[in-house]
């Protein structure tokens, strides 16, 4: 077992916009070096296949451009590449570490010539106005307290049809799966996390951030608020996860 940092977080309920900025930065700055291989174990390898149905849900047809936000150690951004040739890539992380494990990746896959990886804020996007097809957000918009805001970035950025596109971990629908789920999250996760992270605290905020995160329902409906058409929501693998997906 890792020599562990004795952390804890309070609930998503208890914090302040601020707090959590602080807290997520802390999070995820403490698990960069375990984050692929925990979201492969504790996934148990589900969440390659939802990236690749996301990736799969894309449509290019004007920039060719994609952006990826708070795209972490660039998985889904490296699945765009490999998978659209013809596709130039961005993607931007407000934590640093993980953008810097990032480029090793790119590095290691050639792809230096059509992804590029730099600190970015998903409120705050410093790209033009209509200047990509598609936009992604995979396992991010949970943590940034102003979604509004982000999806308004999101939305000002992609040309008039673009797409905004959020893969994230949900619920499963009151019922059966969602006990057992809730039962993984809160008990044997956490419990997990410990034999593989310095900061198993961090996945107790994740189970806490996922069981507070809005319904399908209340998700699409903030989505249609934000002024994105032909709004819909796929549930993956029981609906523990859900690719949400709106034109501009």
């Amino acid at each position: 077992m890792r020599e562990q940092q004795k952390k804890g977080y309070p609930s998503v309920h208890d914090m302040s916009d601020d707090q959590r900025i602080g807290i997520v930065k802390d999070i995820f700055a403490s698990v960069t070096d375990k984050y692929d291989f925990l979201n492969r174990f504790l996934s148990g390898w589900r969440d390659v296949a939802w990236r690749k149905r996301t990736v799969q849900e894309m449509n290019f047809f004007n920039t060719n451009r994609f952006l990826d936000v708070a795209t972490g150690t660039a998985d889904l951004a490296l699945d765009c590449a490999n998978t659209y040739p013809e596709v130039n890539v961005t993607g931007v992380d407000f934590v640093q570490e993980m953008v810097d494990n990032g480029l090793k990746k790119v590095e290691d896959q050639n792809l230096k010539e059509r992804v590029m990886l730099k600190w970015g804020d998903a409120t705050n996007l410093e790209f033009d106005d209509n200047s990509f097809d598609v936009t992604a957000i995979a396992f991010g918009i949970r943590n940034i307290p102003d979604k509004e805001k982000a999806f308004s970035e999101m939305n000002r950025i992609i040309v008039p049809n673009g797409q905004v596109m959020v893969l994230e971990l949900t619920t499963p629908e009151p019922g059966f799966w969602r006990n057992i789920y809730s039962f993984y999250l809160n008990g044997v996760l956490p419990k997990l996390a410990k034999w593989f992270t310095k900061n198993p605290a961090a996945y107790e905020y994740l189970a806490d951030s996922i069981m507070n995160f809005p319904t399908r329902r209340e998700f699409l409906t903030l989505m249609k608020s934000m002024g994105l058409k032909n709004c819909k929501a796929i549930p993956l693998t029981f609906g523990v996860c859900t690719l949400y997906i709106g034109n501009k």
